[in-house]
């Protein structure tokens, strides 16, 4: 290397460090404000009644419109036989939950738990011997519901609903339910567990009514779960690759067509959605000042 080279060198590497110490000296630059919590929303909202898809300000200026009863929706991610997607219940919930709440009117959707309680971890017991497969103990499954529930409640929600898409969640939500209750009593807001929304016996008793005759064939999977899921997606049911392999059944049903399947979906959530639309409204009773 030459004189000039390592001169060359020497001078970078001071001009570098010259550099750090300068923008070490400048102060930061604070973060600016978030607009303040009566600031004017500037443009309109998109039609949702997802928590998740709104801005603050949209949630903000729905509790100001009365809108203050929220649904906790619980899922899961198990095993659901060899042609359901582990997803099931969060993909029906995202159904179901927007039909209740457009009939309610007064309702919006809180994020969905998508992780509860489905077996022990270690070792694995229940739904948990499957892979795919996220299970939750039953008190954290009770903590995140209690915050959740109490994050709600501090931005405004009278109302807070709990239901549950498997029969796994119904013990922690009604838990959770009573003492919250228990603790918040006098106050302004409630929280309400619905059993009637987890009502597949009657969709089952009313689906038979209709002639849809099932033979359990000793699959986690039905009728039932699988038109909800033909109605949302079919992918979800893996409709292609069963018609292709000759699969294209449940429990003796005959899956086919794929769109009178679907069409019978669309009519379960729609079943799903009053029984527990009225569950609702004799829960809260009349409209609290």
């Amino acid at each position: 290397m030459t004189v000039r080279s390592l001169g060359t060198l020497v001078l970078s590497a001071v001009c570098l460090a010259a550099g750090f110490l300068v923008a070490s000296a400048v102060p930061s630059q604070p973060e600016k404000p978030v607009a303040g919590a009566d600031a004017t929303r500037p443009i309109a909202g998109p039609d949702t009644v997802f928590v998740e898809e709104m801005t603050w300000m949209e949630v903000r200026d729905a509790l100001k419109e009365k809108k203050t009863t929220v649904i906790v929706p619980t899922g899961g991610v198990e095993q659901n036989g060899p042609y359901i997607a582990t997803g099931k219940h969060n993909y029906i919930l995202r159904a179901t939950t927007e039909s209740i709440a457009r009939k309610l009117g007064d309702t919006l959707v809180a994020p969905g738990v998508a992780f509860v309680p489905e077996g022990g971890i270690d070792p694995p017991t229940g739904h948990m011997k499957y892979p795919g497969t996220i299970s939750l103990t039953e008190d954290t499954y009770a903590r995140l519901l209690t915050d959740i529930c109490s994050s709600l409640r501090t931005h405004g929600f009278r109302e807070v609903v709990l239901i549950g898409d498997s029969g796994g969640n119904q013990k922690g939500m009604k838990v959770v339910a009573a003492e919250l209750n228990k603790v918040w009593a006098g106050g302004k807001t409630r929280v309400h567990f619905i059993p009637e929304y987890y009502n597949h016996d009657a969709v089952d008793k009313w689906l038979a009514g209709q002639g849809i005759k099932e033979v359990d064939e000793g699959y986690h999977d039905s009728f039932n779960i699988t038109a909800t899921l033909a109605a949302i997606d079919p992918v979800l049911i893996r409709a292609k690759q069963r018609q292709a392999a000759g699969k294209f059944s449940i429990n003796g049903v005959d899956l086919n067509p794929l769109a009178k399947t679907a069409e019978w979906g669309k009519k379960i959530i729609e079943f799903r959605s009053e029984a527990t639309v009225k569950a609702i409204r004799k829960s809260v009773g009349e409209p609290r000042p």
